[in-house]
């Protein structure tokens, strides 16, 4: 056998120890439309592949109804057009970004971006996501940023979403929608969902008045005591009172 066919064989291997996760990108997907926070082929999502030399994405132009295991992506985290093997599909339009935040930040394992109807709304009127409630702090600071209008999938939008999410977990696109990420995909869900969630109330605060914001040393404190959440049997859950 030659070298190349080991090297197949080597990528094939890690395909198949890559099987559970890919699968529970594509339940994620599924569940992210369920709940209305993608609609058709809008919104992506992906993971660091094992191998530590790739992320799996999803493909460009695909629902979620029609999205398996087999048609997930694999990019070079380098960004490099080299590909170990033929990818079956384009990867989403918005790779730049993905693989811009996985170079930027080490520790995150899985970015999530979706056109959720509250989060976009807000990016729409090109706002932030001020500390007007505690639960801001579950994308890691004392605000979630509104990034400035770039063309999807160019690279002014990625060094803008690596830029804003620099010390955050959660950032809004101007005139587009909501990118998170997490060490875990079930930590950028829920990162994802709490966003969407806290704009919907922002929002209908709004309708009223401006709502009163948490000084930064409110904040501070979430934050030291958010740190703490999971380290013990005995811990609250984060957004327990």
């Amino acid at each position: 056998m030659s070298p190349i066919d080991d090297n197949v064989n080597d990528h094939d291997n890690d395909d198949a120890a890559d099987r559970p996760l890919r699968e529970a990108m594509v339940a994620a997907l599924a569940q992210f439309d369920a709940r209305g926070m993608n609609r058709g082929s809008t919104g992506n999502l992906s993971h660091r592949a094992g191998d530590g030399q790739g992320c799996w994405i999803t493909p460009t132009g695909m629902g979620a109804a029609d999205t398996g295991a087999d048609d997930l992506v694999w990019l070079a985290l380098d960004g490099g057009t080299a590909q170990r093997r033929a990818n079956r599909w384009k990867p989403s339009s918005e790779a730049p970004f993905h693989l811009a935040l996985y170079a930027a930040r080490p520790d995150l394992h899985a970015v999530v971006h979706c056109h959720s109807v509250h989060a976009t709304a807000l990016a729409c009127l090109r706002r932030a996501l001020p500390p007007f409630h505690y639960m801001v702090a579950v994308a890691g600071g004392d605000s979630v940023p509104c990034v400035p209008y770039h063309l999807f999938g160019s690279e002014a939008l990625s060094r803008a979403v690596a830029a804003a999410m620099h010390e955050r977990d959660a950032c809004l696109l101007s005139n587009h929608g909501l990118v998170a990420a997490g060490r875990t995909l079930a930590q950028a869900m829920k990162v994802a969902l709490e966003v969407e969630s806290l704009c919907e109330v922002y929002l209908k605060a709004l309708a009223v008045g401006e709502p009163a914001l948490l000084d930064a040393a409110q904040m501070a404190e979430v934050a030291a005591r958010f740190r703490g959440y999971g380290q013990a049997a005995t811990a609250p859950r984060v957004g327990e009172g």
